[in-house]
Protein backbone atom coordinates (compact mmCIF):
# COMPACT_ATOMS: atom_id res chain seq x y z
CA UNK A 1 0.00 0.00 0.00
CA UNK A 2 1.21 3.51 -1.25
CA UNK A 3 2.37 5.76 1.77
CA UNK A 4 -0.45 8.03 3.14
CA UNK A 5 0.47 12.12 3.17
CA UNK A 6 -1.54 14.37 4.54
CA UNK A 7 -2.19 17.48 2.76
CA UNK A 8 -3.48 20.00 5.36
CA UNK A 9 -5.68 23.07 3.44
CA UNK A 10 -6.86 26.46 5.45
CA UNK A 11 -9.56 28.10 4.81
CA UNK A 12 -10.45 31.32 6.41
CA UNK A 13 -13.88 33.88 6.16
CA UNK A 14 -16.10 35.77 8.49
CA UNK A 15 -18.23 32.52 10.14
CA UNK A 16 -19.67 35.03 13.07
CA UNK A 17 -21.01 38.59 12.54
CA UNK A 18 -23.40 40.13 10.02
CA UNK A 19 -22.00 38.28 7.02
CA UNK A 20 -21.54 34.63 8.75
CA UNK A 21 -23.77 33.10 6.03
CA UNK A 22 -21.63 34.25 3.09
CA UNK A 23 -18.75 32.82 5.04
CA UNK A 24 -20.18 29.79 5.96
CA UNK A 25 -20.96 29.65 2.34
CA UNK A 26 -17.70 29.35 1.81
CA UNK A 27 -16.49 27.25 4.07
CA UNK A 28 -19.09 24.35 3.08
CA UNK A 29 -17.19 24.80 -0.34
CA UNK A 30 -14.17 24.26 0.92
CA UNK A 31 -15.38 21.09 2.93
CA UNK A 32 -17.41 19.98 -0.48
CA UNK A 33 -13.96 20.02 -2.66
CA UNK A 34 -12.45 18.35 0.57
CA UNK A 35 -14.53 15.05 0.40
CA UNK A 36 -14.82 15.14 -3.13
CA UNK A 37 -10.73 14.68 -3.21
CA UNK A 38 -10.88 12.43 -0.58
CA UNK A 39 -13.18 10.56 -2.45
CA UNK A 40 -11.46 9.94 -5.52
CA UNK A 41 -8.28 9.06 -3.85
CA UNK A 42 -5.95 11.69 -5.69
CA UNK A 43 -1.72 10.46 -5.64
CA UNK A 44 0.56 13.07 -5.11
CA UNK A 45 4.62 11.87 -6.00
CA UNK A 46 3.37 8.32 -5.50
CA UNK A 47 1.95 8.96 -1.96
CA UNK A 48 -1.80 8.34 -1.56
CA UNK A 49 -3.20 11.96 -0.51
CA UNK A 50 -5.76 12.38 2.51
CA UNK A 51 -6.66 16.08 2.51
CA UNK A 52 -7.75 17.70 5.59
CA UNK A 53 -9.60 21.39 6.00
CA UNK A 54 -8.71 23.66 8.69
CA UNK A 55 -10.69 26.28 8.80
CA UNK A 56 -10.40 29.74 10.79
CA UNK A 57 -12.83 32.31 11.59
CA UNK A 58 -11.99 35.98 10.77
CA UNK A 59 -15.30 37.60 11.14
CA UNK A 60 -14.42 40.18 8.32
CA UNK A 61 -12.24 41.57 10.59
CA UNK A 62 -8.47 42.46 9.37
CA UNK A 63 -7.07 41.85 12.72
CA UNK A 64 -8.65 38.78 12.96
CA UNK A 65 -7.29 38.11 9.22
CA UNK A 66 -4.32 38.15 10.12
CA UNK A 67 -4.19 36.37 13.28
CA UNK A 68 -5.97 33.68 11.69
CA UNK A 69 -3.24 33.51 8.64
CA UNK A 70 -0.54 33.56 11.65
CA UNK A 71 -2.35 30.03 13.59
CA UNK A 72 -2.12 28.61 9.96
CA UNK A 73 1.11 29.46 8.69
CA UNK A 74 1.83 28.31 12.13
CA UNK A 75 0.30 25.07 11.62
CA UNK A 76 2.22 24.11 8.21
CA UNK A 77 -0.74 23.85 6.23
CA UNK A 78 -0.22 22.92 2.61
CA UNK A 79 -1.82 25.57 0.76
CA UNK A 80 -5.03 28.06 1.95
CA UNK A 81 -8.28 29.02 0.36
CA UNK A 82 -9.60 32.79 1.57
CA UNK A 83 -10.03 35.08 2.78
CA UNK A 84 -13.60 36.03 1.63
CA UNK A 85 -13.59 40.07 2.27
CA UNK A 86 -10.48 42.38 0.41
CA UNK A 87 -10.04 44.07 3.53
CA UNK A 88 -8.95 41.17 5.05
CA UNK A 89 -7.20 39.02 2.36
CA UNK A 90 -4.94 41.99 1.72
CA UNK A 91 -3.48 42.59 5.02
CA UNK A 92 -3.29 38.11 5.32
CA UNK A 93 -1.72 37.83 2.19
CA UNK A 94 1.55 39.56 3.61
CA UNK A 95 1.58 36.68 6.48
CA UNK A 96 1.11 33.75 3.94
CA UNK A 97 3.80 35.41 0.92
CA UNK A 98 6.81 35.65 4.26
CA UNK A 99 5.62 31.89 4.94
CA UNK A 100 5.66 30.99 1.16
CA UNK A 101 2.22 29.24 1.54
CA UNK A 102 0.18 29.65 -1.60
CA UNK A 103 -2.90 31.66 -1.05
CA UNK A 104 -6.13 31.52 -3.48
CA UNK A 105 -8.51 34.12 -2.47
CA UNK A 106 -12.33 32.91 -4.19
CA UNK A 107 -14.06 36.42 -3.57
CA UNK A 108 -11.68 39.60 -2.99
CA UNK A 109 -12.03 41.82 -5.18
CA UNK A 110 -10.06 45.07 -4.61
CA UNK A 111 -7.50 45.30 -7.50
CA UNK A 112 -4.40 45.95 -4.31
CA UNK A 113 -4.97 41.73 -3.27
CA UNK A 114 -2.45 40.88 -6.56
CA UNK A 115 -0.91 44.19 -6.92
CA UNK A 116 1.75 43.98 -4.28
CA UNK A 117 4.13 41.73 -6.12
CA UNK A 118 3.52 38.98 -3.91
CA UNK A 119 4.15 35.53 -5.68
CA UNK A 120 1.68 33.19 -3.09
CA UNK A 121 -1.47 35.18 -4.11
CA UNK A 122 -3.87 33.94 -6.83
CA UNK A 123 -7.87 35.12 -6.88
CA UNK A 124 -10.16 33.17 -9.15
CA UNK A 125 -12.61 36.15 -10.02
CA UNK A 126 -12.45 39.53 -11.59
CA UNK A 127 -11.22 42.57 -10.08
CA UNK A 128 -13.16 45.67 -8.94
CA UNK A 129 -11.98 47.69 -11.93
CA UNK A 130 -13.65 45.56 -14.32
CA UNK A 131 -17.00 44.80 -11.54
CA UNK A 132 -16.87 48.73 -11.08
CA UNK A 133 -16.58 50.00 -14.38
CA UNK A 134 -19.39 47.56 -15.77
CA UNK A 135 -22.11 48.40 -13.50
CA UNK A 136 -21.04 52.39 -13.96
CA UNK A 137 -21.44 52.11 -17.74
CA UNK A 138 -24.37 49.99 -17.25
CA UNK A 139 -25.85 52.11 -15.02
CA UNK A 140 -25.94 55.22 -17.94
CA UNK A 141 -26.20 53.33 -21.09
CA UNK A 142 -28.49 50.72 -20.15
CA UNK A 143 -30.58 52.07 -17.36
CA UNK A 144 -30.53 55.74 -18.66
CA UNK A 145 -29.45 57.05 -15.25
CA UNK A 146 -29.21 60.58 -14.94
CA UNK A 147 -28.62 61.19 -11.38
CA UNK A 148 -26.17 58.75 -9.88
CA UNK A 149 -25.79 58.43 -6.37
CA UNK A 150 -23.14 56.98 -4.82
CA UNK A 151 -22.25 55.32 -0.99
CA UNK A 152 -19.58 52.89 0.21
CA UNK A 153 -19.40 51.59 4.02
CA UNK A 154 -14.98 52.73 3.90
CA UNK A 155 -13.91 49.08 3.78
CA UNK A 156 -11.28 48.05 1.21
CA UNK A 157 -13.70 46.12 -0.48
CA UNK A 158 -16.67 49.11 -0.39
CA UNK A 159 -14.91 52.32 -1.03
CA UNK A 160 -12.80 50.23 -3.34
CA UNK A 161 -15.75 49.45 -6.13
CA UNK A 162 -17.71 52.21 -5.65
CA UNK A 163 -14.50 53.97 -6.71
CA UNK A 164 -14.06 52.27 -9.54
CA UNK A 165 -18.37 52.39 -9.84
CA UNK A 166 -17.97 56.35 -10.40
CA UNK A 167 -15.09 56.12 -12.42
CA UNK A 168 -17.15 54.35 -14.82
CA UNK A 169 -20.13 56.52 -14.36
CA UNK A 170 -18.27 59.58 -15.61
CA UNK A 171 -16.20 57.30 -18.46
CA UNK A 172 -19.71 57.03 -19.67
CA UNK A 173 -21.05 60.67 -19.78
CA UNK A 174 -22.95 60.17 -16.72
CA UNK A 175 -23.22 62.15 -13.39
CA UNK A 176 -22.64 62.01 -9.79
CA UNK A 177 -24.96 63.70 -7.86
CA UNK A 178 -23.86 62.75 -4.18
CA UNK A 179 -21.62 60.84 -2.50
CA UNK A 180 -21.94 59.67 1.17
CA UNK A 181 -20.38 56.86 3.41
CA UNK A 182 -21.13 54.70 5.95
CA UNK A 183 -19.86 52.14 7.75
CA UNK A 184 -19.84 48.11 7.93
CA UNK A 185 -21.91 47.98 11.42
CA UNK A 186 -24.13 50.66 10.38
CA UNK A 187 -27.89 50.66 10.38
CA UNK A 188 -29.33 53.93 10.74
CA UNK A 189 -29.13 56.00 7.44
CA UNK A 190 -31.62 58.44 7.45
CA UNK A 191 -29.58 60.92 7.67
CA UNK A 192 -27.46 60.26 4.45
CA UNK A 193 -30.44 59.06 2.56
CA UNK A 194 -32.03 62.21 3.30
CA UNK A 195 -29.16 64.77 1.91
CA UNK A 196 -29.63 62.18 -1.18
CA UNK A 197 -33.18 62.27 -1.44
CA UNK A 198 -32.74 66.14 -1.93
CA UNK A 199 -30.71 65.56 -4.99
CA UNK A 200 -33.37 63.12 -7.17
CA UNK A 201 -31.20 60.44 -7.40
CA UNK A 202 -32.59 57.90 -10.25
CA UNK A 203 -29.55 55.26 -9.50
CA UNK A 204 -28.19 54.65 -6.20
CA UNK A 205 -25.26 52.63 -5.97
CA UNK A 206 -23.66 50.97 -2.64
CA UNK A 207 -20.21 49.48 -2.39
CA UNK A 208 -20.64 47.53 0.34
CA UNK A 209 -22.18 44.07 1.83
CA UNK A 210 -25.83 42.67 1.74
CA UNK A 211 -26.19 42.95 5.83
CA UNK A 212 -26.14 46.79 5.54
CA UNK A 213 -27.85 46.95 2.02
CA UNK A 214 -31.31 45.28 3.33
CA UNK A 215 -31.85 47.73 6.03
CA UNK A 216 -31.07 50.55 3.39
CA UNK A 217 -33.41 49.37 0.72
CA UNK A 218 -35.60 49.51 3.69
CA UNK A 219 -35.48 53.11 4.89
CA UNK A 220 -35.20 54.26 0.99
CA UNK A 221 -38.65 52.79 0.38
CA UNK A 222 -39.94 54.30 4.13
CA UNK A 223 -38.21 58.14 2.87
CA UNK A 224 -40.13 57.23 -0.73
CA UNK A 225 -36.59 57.38 -2.64
CA UNK A 226 -37.98 55.07 -6.19
CA UNK A 227 -34.13 54.89 -7.36
CA UNK A 228 -32.56 51.82 -8.71
CA UNK A 229 -30.20 50.03 -6.19
CA UNK A 230 -27.32 48.87 -7.46
CA UNK A 231 -24.11 47.41 -5.94
CA UNK A 232 -21.51 44.42 -6.55
CA UNK A 233 -20.84 41.21 -5.38
CA UNK A 234 -21.06 42.11 -1.82
CA UNK A 235 -25.09 42.69 -1.94
CA UNK A 236 -25.70 40.31 -4.80
CA UNK A 237 -26.70 37.31 -2.43
CA UNK A 238 -29.77 35.24 -1.91
CA UNK A 239 -30.22 36.51 1.41
CA UNK A 240 -31.14 40.15 0.26
CA UNK A 241 -34.40 39.88 -0.11
CA UNK A 242 -34.87 38.64 3.19
CA UNK A 243 -32.51 40.99 4.48
CA UNK A 244 -34.46 44.32 2.85
CA UNK A 245 -37.96 42.51 4.66
CA UNK A 246 -39.66 42.35 1.26
CA UNK A 247 -39.56 46.06 0.33
CA UNK A 248 -37.35 45.78 -3.05
CA UNK A 249 -39.62 45.87 -6.20
CA UNK A 250 -39.21 43.78 -9.12
CA UNK A 251 -36.23 44.79 -11.28
CA UNK A 252 -35.14 47.58 -8.53
CA UNK A 253 -32.12 46.03 -7.78
CA UNK A 254 -29.25 45.39 -9.97
CA UNK A 255 -25.99 43.81 -9.10
CA UNK A 256 -22.46 41.80 -10.56
CA UNK A 257 -21.12 38.44 -9.20
CA UNK A 258 -17.42 38.64 -10.00
CA UNK A 259 -17.62 35.65 -12.00
CA UNK A 260 -19.48 33.80 -14.88
CA UNK A 261 -20.93 30.93 -16.25
CA UNK A 262 -21.49 30.54 -20.30
CA UNK A 263 -22.46 27.59 -22.44
CA UNK A 264 -21.05 24.47 -21.44
CA UNK A 265 -20.42 25.87 -17.98
CA UNK A 266 -23.55 26.53 -16.93
CA UNK A 267 -24.60 22.57 -16.47
CA UNK A 268 -21.06 22.08 -14.51
CA UNK A 269 -22.51 25.19 -12.29
CA UNK A 270 -26.42 24.26 -11.63
CA UNK A 271 -25.20 20.55 -10.99
CA UNK A 272 -22.71 21.54 -8.07
CA UNK A 273 -25.76 24.07 -6.80
CA UNK A 274 -27.60 20.72 -6.55
CA UNK A 275 -25.61 18.31 -5.08
CA UNK A 276 -24.01 21.37 -2.52
CA UNK A 277 -27.95 21.43 -1.98
CA UNK A 278 -28.89 18.48 -1.10
CA UNK A 279 -25.33 17.80 0.82
CA UNK A 280 -25.36 20.34 3.38
CA UNK A 281 -29.34 21.11 2.67
CA UNK A 282 -29.13 25.02 2.05
CA UNK A 283 -28.87 27.09 -1.17
CA UNK A 284 -25.27 28.38 -2.64
CA UNK A 285 -25.42 31.73 -1.19
CA UNK A 286 -22.70 33.48 -3.76
CA UNK A 287 -19.05 32.05 -3.79
CA UNK A 288 -19.33 28.36 -2.54
CA UNK A 289 -18.08 27.00 -6.27
CA UNK A 290 -15.33 29.22 -6.64
CA UNK A 291 -14.19 28.31 -3.17
CA UNK A 292 -14.52 24.74 -4.52
CA UNK A 293 -12.83 25.53 -7.52
CA UNK A 294 -9.88 27.08 -5.43
CA UNK A 295 -9.67 24.12 -3.31
CA UNK A 296 -9.35 21.93 -6.76
CA UNK A 297 -6.85 23.80 -8.28
CA UNK A 298 -4.08 23.69 -5.15
CA UNK A 299 -4.34 20.32 -5.31
CA UNK A 300 -3.98 19.70 -9.54
CA UNK A 301 -0.74 21.73 -9.52
CA UNK A 302 0.11 20.04 -6.44
CA UNK A 303 -0.85 16.93 -8.40
CA UNK A 304 1.06 17.90 -11.18
CA UNK A 305 4.52 19.03 -9.64
CA UNK A 306 4.45 15.75 -7.74
CA UNK A 307 5.11 17.46 -4.36
CA UNK A 308 2.19 19.14 -1.51
CA UNK A 309 5.12 21.16 -0.26
CA UNK A 310 4.27 24.96 -1.20
CA UNK A 311 8.32 25.60 -2.69
CA UNK A 312 7.71 22.69 -5.21
CA UNK A 313 4.42 23.21 -6.14
CA UNK A 314 3.81 27.06 -6.11
CA UNK A 315 5.90 27.53 -9.77
CA UNK A 316 3.25 25.07 -11.39
CA UNK A 317 0.25 26.90 -9.65
CA UNK A 318 1.56 29.94 -10.81
CA UNK A 319 1.17 28.35 -14.50
CA UNK A 320 -2.08 27.30 -13.95
CA UNK A 321 -3.33 27.38 -17.57
CA UNK A 322 -6.79 25.72 -18.78
CA UNK A 323 -7.70 24.24 -15.63
CA UNK A 324 -11.66 23.50 -16.30
CA UNK A 325 -13.36 24.35 -13.39
CA UNK A 326 -17.59 24.62 -11.85
CA UNK A 327 -17.11 28.49 -12.43
CA UNK A 328 -15.66 28.21 -15.86
CA UNK A 329 -12.04 27.70 -17.45
CA UNK A 330 -9.25 29.23 -15.10
CA UNK A 331 -5.95 30.65 -16.23
CA UNK A 332 -3.69 32.81 -13.95
CA UNK A 333 -2.01 35.70 -15.86
CA UNK A 334 1.35 36.58 -14.16
CA UNK A 335 0.03 38.76 -11.49
CA UNK A 336 -1.91 35.66 -10.06
CA UNK A 337 -5.65 37.11 -11.54
CA UNK A 338 -7.74 35.24 -13.42
CA UNK A 339 -7.19 35.57 -17.27
CA UNK A 340 -10.09 36.51 -19.21
CA UNK A 341 -12.86 36.92 -16.18
CA UNK A 342 -16.27 37.20 -16.47
CA UNK A 343 -18.87 39.13 -14.60
CA UNK A 344 -22.71 38.04 -14.20
CA UNK A 345 -25.38 41.04 -13.55
CA UNK A 346 -28.46 39.99 -11.72
CA UNK A 347 -31.39 41.51 -10.30
CA UNK A 348 -34.33 40.27 -8.21
CA UNK A 349 -37.78 39.23 -9.16
CA UNK A 350 -40.29 38.24 -6.81
CA UNK A 351 -37.40 37.73 -4.19
CA UNK A 352 -35.32 35.17 -6.48
CA UNK A 353 -32.29 35.80 -8.04
CA UNK A 354 -32.57 36.34 -12.27
CA UNK A 355 -29.53 36.59 -14.31
CA UNK A 356 -29.36 39.68 -16.72
CA UNK A 357 -26.61 38.73 -18.52
CA UNK A 358 -22.81 37.81 -18.48
CA UNK A 359 -20.04 40.41 -19.36
CA UNK A 360 -16.55 39.74 -20.21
Amino acid sequence: MAQELVVKIGHVGPTSGAIAHLGKDNELGARMAIDDLNAKGVTIGGKKAKFELLAEDDAGDPKQGTAAAQKLTDSKVNGVVGHLNSGTSIPASKVYSDAGVPQISPSATNPKFTRNGYKTTFRVVADDVHLGGTLGKYAVSTLKGKNIAVIDDRTAYGQGVADEFEKGVKASGGKVVGREFTNDKATDFTAILTSLKAKKPDVVFFGGMDAVAGPMLRQMKQLGIEAKFMGGDGICTGELPKLSAGTMADSQVVCAEAGGVEGESKKSLEEFKTKFKSKYKVDVQIYAPYVYDAVNVLAAAMVKAGSSEPAKYLPVLAKTEGYKGVTGTITFDNKGDIKNGALTLFTYKAGAREQIAVVR
